[in-house]
């Protein structure tokens, strides 16, 4: 089995990504309940570190692979006219990429990028 079978790297891509957004989740989600007080000025300051915003802008990245993937193989798998599967295929990407610009424009300026 190889990295270049058909299957093979959207199946790998799937399973890091579900691995690192459930350690992400696992460091994070505590991190979180245990800041007191749970507020805007503390959500900022969480942000506003370098790692977690990185840590978070990995885990979005990680998010949108994994639903591309899941949503286009579910597409392939049972949508069967050509016409229509590209469409939906079509519509799914440029979704998840606008969310990808919409996450990129939360998070980067609170890294010091964009303003």
């Amino acid at each position: 089995m190889t990295l270049r079978a058909g299957g093979v790297r959207p199946w790998v891509l799937q399973r890091l990504s579900a691995l690192y957004m459930a350690l992400f989740l696992l460091l994070a989600v505590p991190a979180a309940w245990l800041a007191e007080p749970l507020d805007f000025s503390t959500w900022h300051a969480m942000f506003t570190r370098p790692w977690f915003n990185v840590a978070t802008t990995l885990f979005c990245l990680a998010l949108l692979g994994h639903a591309w993937v899941g949503g286009r193989d579910i597409l392939l798998d049972y949508v069967h006219p050509p016409g229509l599967r590209f469409a939906l295929l079509g519509l799914l990407g440029l979704f998840l990429l606008s969310m990808l610009v919409w996450l990129l424009g939360i998070l980067l300026p609170l890294m010091g990028g964009v303003a």
